[in-house]
Order: structure tokens, then C-alpha cells, then sequence
């Protein structure tokens, strides 16, 4: 492996490094990231000091280094807990070689501290997978003579800057290459790795993360102008429709299975609305086999505003609930969501998102909400209101972060042409991305909502397996929509 020279990310003294002991001792040559005031006599390897792992500065310097002494493969360990083999090593870069790959990564083990080793698998790289947290491992080969011509445009451009340099790289080496997962273990990270906690999946919305927001948001919108996928603010016209083609003005959707404890909370928030127009509430029942059904046929003999349905079919997800309400001729000229975990968070919440839908020719209006326990009491991160859309760019900077937010709101027979997946999970970004690059967004930053979050919600500690496959769709969604505006006329 005379064409591999790696760079290791050192927290610590080299010398106290142990990922520097695995690494196999044919490698070509080895350079360190150290803190930028770390002072250990050690010389055995090429330093880079560094105050931010990640700047644009830190790749370009990593990146001339590597330039310097004319290896084809950087292979780049990003933590001190690796423990690499050689013929992990051989087998990725065999791979890559065979492959042509711009970036390989490949599956880890982890070892506990108890010496129980188990596998994480990653996922595959898609062409939608350019949400700044893709999670590559703590090992990644890169192809060199790809880099030659990325340093001058790196620099001179400088779309990255403190936080984003390695994410600028990544996303022009995808332009030119494969991103190649390799679904192998390759080496052992001694410890857990770990999963987001809430406060880290929301982080894209911390007031406390807005320069590192806009840094991501910059970094991503150039990729997308480079492929072709970049939109200019929508100007898309509304389906046509007059009021007069439907019984009331809006509705509350409301998909259901199995949630006894606070399905009744949910509806009888939605029923409390204070409108100046007619509304009804739809609950899709979906085959529940607790006292669901029964406490909403109780509701609705006393309220005649709650329809409640339950579907012929037994197969559909979320996504197909939602089908069954929107298409229905009980829907309203508006749609708005309501999950049976949650409740609106005052009387007046429908009246506004209306109002918002009348400001403007909005195919989709989206609120904010609180982050709850069961007893309703605010838990971090508090909160979500997306201030990172703008109308500007906000429909490009979709196709980056986790979701556009809650409550959702629709112009019914705008959404009739897109209709949701049959799905659980993401069946509301993905009418949301198509939708946003095509029509305006109207945004309402107040909390209109609260989202409880409890031992029952369905992404309420998810295994590793489930984590991944959720990730996955998500990226595939974004393949699509990346795809169709690509191929827009």
C-alpha cells in the first residue's frame, strides 16, 4: 500500500495515541492533526496544528500536505479510537481502486468497554445525501488526483470557511466521482459511537448554531448550482378552486393507530378552534386495536364536526391515512396537520394559519412548535421554529436539512397533485421538498404546536437498523427531487 499516506486526527499527544500504534507499517507516509497549541516533542510524524478541525484552512492544509508527497489515496481517521488492520485497509482501497472511487468509507465494529464488539453498519451514498451530518464513520479513503484541481477553487471561492471544509470537499468530490460504501467492517472504534440525541438532531435550528446554519447552507446551495439542481424562488400558480367546491374551509387531519392515551387530547384541541369559518376535524383511523376507535366514536356522536374513518384498506402507512382524508369529499379547501400525539397550543391556531394561506398564494403554510413531555412541560430543545428558511433560498436549503417543521398546512388541490407516500416516516418531507421548490412557503414563527415526546412516540429510541433505514429515505427523497429539478425544462 505504497500509494496510501494517511492523516489521523489527534485530540492528544501522538505518542499517547493508540490509532497511530494500528496503523499497518507499510503506509507511505503519516501526518497528524494536533491542537493547534500542542507542544510533544514527538517527530516521528508531520504535524498540522489546528484550532478547528473541520475549517476550511485545516482541508487545505491536510490537502497540500498530502499533495506534497505524491501519494494516490489519503486515508483520513478522524478519531483516536480506531483501531485500523491491514487488511481492512487492503480491502478498502482495493475496492476504491476497482471502483473508481472519489471517497470509499466502509462498516465499522465497536468495542465496549466490556470487550463486546458488535457491528454499525452505514448507509449508501446517494446523490441526495448532501444533509451536512452524513455519517461516514471514522475512516475515509480519498483519491488524490481527484483533489488537484479542487484546491484552487476551494480557496479562491471560499464558499466554506471555520466549520465547512471538510463538508465543501465532499461535496465536489461527489461531482467527480463515486462516493463508494463499502458494507464490510474495516477496523474496530474502541467505544460507542453513539446515536443523536434530540438536542443534536435539532441542532440545525439552534439559535446558538446560526453562523455554522449558514456556513452549511452556503456550502450546499453552491453544490446545487454546480449540478444543475439549483431553483430560483418559486413562482408556481395554485391549482385553481373556489370555495364554493367545498363544504367547509379547512380541516384538521388527524392519522391514528393504537393511541388511546392521547388521541382524545388531540381531537378535543382541534374541535376547540376558534374560526370565523366552518371546519371539521378527520381522523383516519387506522385499524386501531386499543380503545382508540371507541373513544372516537364517542366524541363524534356528541360532535358532528369529527369524521371519523376508518379505511377499507389495512395496509396503508401514515402517508396512505392522509390520502384517505385529502381525497376525500369531506376535505376541506385546506389541510392541516395535527399528529395524535400532539395538541395546538392555543385556540386561535387554525384562524392564523388560514389568515397566513389568505396573505398570499401560499401552496403550503408551516408553523412552530414546542418540544413537550406528556405532561406538556417544555424539554429541550424548546422551541422549533426554523428561522433558517427564507424565501429566497429556503426551497433549495429543503433538500439539505431534516424537515421543514410543524404544524404543515396545504392547499388541498394544490397537494392533490402530489398526494403522499404510503409511508410512517417522511411521507411529510417528501410532499414538502417537491412542493416548496415549486410554490411559495408561507412561514408562521410563533408556536403553534405542541410536540410531545414520550415513551410511545414512534421515533422514540430507534435501534441503529431503524436509524439508518430512515436516513436512507429521506436521502432517496432528496435523490428524486434533486433528479426532477435537474431535468426541469
Amino acid at each position: 500500500m505504497d500509494d496510501v499516506a494517511a492523516i489521523v486526527s489527534c485530540k492528544n499527544s501522538p505518542s499517547d495515541t493508540s490509532v497511530l500504534r494500528h496503523l499497518p507499517g507499510c503506509m507511505k507516509d503519516v501526518a497528524v492533526l494536533v491542537p493547534e497549541h500542542e507542544n510533544s516533542p514527538d517527530n516521528d510524524y508531520a504535524k498540522i496544528r489546528t484550532s478547528q478541525w473541520d475549517s476550511l484552512e485545516t482541508v487545505l492544509e491536510v490537502l497540500n500536505w498530502h499533495q506534497s508527497i505524491d501519494s494516490r489515496y489519503l486515508l483520513w481517521v478522524r478519531s483516536e479510537r480506531v483501531e485500523l488492520l491491514a487488511s481492512g485497509l487492503q480491502r478498502l482501497t482495493n475496492c476504491a481502486r476497482a471502483v473508481d472511487a472519489a471517497i470509499a468509507y466502509s462498516d465499522f465494529s465497536e468495542r465496549d468497554s466490556d470487550g463486546t464488539v458488535r457491528s454499525h453498519p452505514l448507509i449508501d451514498y446517494q446523490s441526495g445525501s448532501l444533509r451536512d451530518d452524513f455519517d461516514f464513520g471514522e475512516v475515509l479513503l480519498v483519491d488524490g488526483a481527484r483533489v488537484q484541481d479542487l484546491l484552487a477553487s476551494m480557496e479562491s471561492e471560499r464558499v466554506s470557511a471555520a466549520n465547512g471544509g471538510w463538508y465543501d470537499l465532499r461535496l465536489r468530490l461527489s461531482e467527480r466521482g463515486p462516493v463508494f460504501h463499502l458494507p464490510e467492517s474495516t477496523y474496530t472504534l474502541n467505544g460507542d459511537k453513539g446515536s443523536d440525541s434530540s438536542e443534536s438532531h435539532f441542532s440545525y435550528v439552534d439559535p446558538r448554531n446560526r453562523d455554522y446554519q449558514i456556513e452549511m447552507e452556503r456550502i450546499a446551495t453552491a453544490h446545487l448550482k454546480r449540478i444543475g439542481a439549483f431553483l430560483p424562488p418559486p413562482t408556481g400558480k395554485l391549482v385553481e378552486d373556489t370555495a364554493e367546491d367545498y363544504t367547509v374551509v379547512a380541516s384538521v387531519v388527524i392519522p391514528v393507530r393504537d393511541r388511546e392515551r392521547t388521541v382524545r387530547d388531540a381531537v378535543e384541541s382541534a374541535l376547540s378552534q376558534r374560526t370565523s369559518f366552518p371546519f371539521n376535524v378527520i381522523v383516519v383511523d387506522n385499524h386501531s386495536s386499543d380503545s382508540t376507535t371507541q373513544i372516537l366514536k364517542e366524541i363524534s356522536q356528541d360532535d358532528a364536526r369529527l369524521l371519523h374513518m376508518i379505511p377499507k384498506r389495512t395496509d396503508l402507512g401514515i402517508g396512505g391515512c392522509w390520502n384517505e382524508a385529502i381525497y376525500s369529499d369531506v376535505c376541506g379547501q385546506y389541510v392541516v396537520q395535527l399528529d395524535s400525539d400532539d395538541l395546538y397550543s392555543a385556540h386561535d391556531v387554525l384562524q392564523r394559519i388560514i389568515n397566513k394561506f389568505q396573505e398570499a398564494a401560499y401552496a403550503m403554510v408551516v408553523g412552530s412548535y414546542e418540544i413537550v413531555n406528556f405532561d406538556l412541560e417544555q424539554i429541550p430543545p424548546g422551541l422549533i421554529d426554523h428561522r433558517e428558511w427564507t424565501d429566497e433560498n429556503g426551497h433549495n436549503n429543503a433538500l439539505r436539512i431534516a424537515g421543514l417543521g410543524a404544524p404543515r398546512a396545504f392547499h388541498a388541490a394544490t397537494l392533490r397533485q402530489y398526494g403522499f407516500p404510503n409511508v410512517s416516516y417522511g411521507e411529510d418531507y417528501a410532499v414538502a421538498l417537491p412542493v416548496s421548490g415549486r410554490y411559495r412557503v408561507g412561514r408562521i414563527y410563533e408556536s403553534l404546536y405542541l410536540c410531545r415526546r414520550w415513551e410511545d412516540n414512534s421515533d422514540h429510541t430507534l435501534p441503529l437498523e431503524a436509524i439508518n433505514r430512515y436516513a436512507a429515505y429521506k436521502d432517496r427523497l432528496r435523490s428524486i427531487e434533486i433528479a426532477t429539478r435537474q431535468g426541469r425544462e
